[in-house]
């Protein structure tokens, strides 16, 4: 929908343009639940969009439904991603760069491409997106500089993600000392999502004042591996620990926690773990030992005898 937005803006936008994605068309992050803020496509070629424009916006989006509609158009798309077309419209892109601003004003986010072909260029961005991959995709909307401002990521379990959130976001709300500052609140969002998702026990390093230790939920399932402190996790190894845990048939065990116990020893998130290594640690850790199969004896019922009728001798 978004790509067919930025597309159809390409073509049809007048000076005055703005295209506004409301509220109500919104979900909240799929990270912390924070509340998702208007986005508004504004034709920088044909419209100005300052924070006066910005605020006008607002105060016209609060009045009531529209008078009318207006038919997009964006078939072309459709025709532009076609694999001999598109491939003939990524060389005309080869050597050009996508210009665009992405700012926040009064409370929207702004997404301004300076010319119709940059529009189509975030369009095409967009369209291509698939998480059929790595459960997840993105794009990026402006060029480096020391970071990005804009970017289009999709989730192939967006929904489920955001449901997490939201009930991650309610525990925290519901405490009686809540986060004042925005960065502390969602810190503590992440910190309880986890614990709603169930793997807590992933955070293996964590730092309480006193020093990097074992974490809360880590501990009690590395106790079964008689790991009880990083440094025995050190002596040990990843991929011994993970071994002994998979003998203590320990229950929610995943190779998730594999690359956990990789990235707890190497000063790394999990995430970052990269395939090769992760190729060479399943390696390193071989198949589960399959348990001996105990045959077992076949219980055979007592043979009772059974009452026959006496045979009587026949005399002539």
């Amino acid at each position: 929908m978004l790509a067919r937005l930025l597309w159809g803006l390409s073509y049809q936008a007048r000076p005055g343009t703005v295209v506004l994605i409301d509220r109500e068309f919104l979900l909240p992050t799929p990270f912390d639940a924070d509340p998702a803020d208007p986005i508004a496509l504004v034709p920088g070629w044909f419209t100005r969009f300052d924070d006066q424009a910005a605020a006008a916006l607002s105060q016209r989006a609060r009045l009531g439904n529209p008078e009318g509609t207006v038919r997009w158009r964006s078939f072309g798309l459709d025709r532009t991603l076609e694999p001999g077309a598109f491939d003939r419209w990524a060389a005309r892109q080869h050597y050009r760069r996508t210009q665009g601003d992405i700012i926040r004003r009064r409370g929207m986010l702004v997404l301004t491409p300076r010319t119709p072909d940059d529009c189509r260029a975030w369009a095409i961005g967009a369209a291509r997106l698939d998480s059929a991959g790595f459960g997840s995709d993105h794009v990026y909307l402006d060029e480096w500089n020391r970071g990005h401002d804009g970017e289009i990521q999709i989730f192939r379990a967006f929904r489920p993600m955001v449901g997490v959130a939201r009930q991650a976001r309610a525990r925290v709300l519901a405490r009686d000392e809540i986060p004042s500052s925005p960065d502390d609140l969602r810190a503590a969002v992440w910190s309880e999502a986890e614990s709603v998702r169930g793997d807590a026990h992933l955070r293996i390093r964590e730092y309480y004042g006193r020093g990097v230790e074992l974490g809360h939920a880590a501990a009690p399932m590395l106790a079964h591996a008689d790991v009880h402190s990083l440094d025995d996790l050190a002596e040990l190894g990843a991929v011994e620990t993970y071994r002994r845990l998979r003998a203590a048939e320990v229950k929610g065990l995943n190779l998730e926690m594999l690359w956990a116990l990789e990235g707890a020893l190497t000063y790394r998130d999990r995430r970052l773990i990269g395939p090769e290594r992760r190729r060479e640690l399943v390696a390193a850790l071989g198949p589960a030992a399959v348990p001996e199969r105990i045959a077992l004896r076949r219980h055979r019922a007592p043979i009772r005898p059974t009452a026959r009728a006496p045979r009587l001798a026949r005399c002539e």
